[in-house]
């Protein structure tokens, strides 16, 4: 499968909130998370899923 086959679906975001502080989120494509800057997570997109689990996300630097 190609990576375009595989591309999040940015009107997907404008549904999805961080499950943590219930705020909207940002995409990063470049490295395909879904980021929320009030909770300092980034959430991973696999497949084209996002993955909205917090203990799979990654703490921001």
């Amino acid at each position: 499968m190609s990576d375009s086959e595989h591309a999040f679906d940015r009107h997907m975001l404008e549904a999805l909130i961080c499950p943590q502080t219930h705020t909207t989120l940002h995409y990063d494509a470049e490295r395909q998370e879904l980021v929320s800057k009030a909770a300092g997570l980034a959430f991973p997109i696999r497949s084209g899923i996002p993955v909205m689990l917090v203990d799979e996300a990654r703490e921001l630097d």
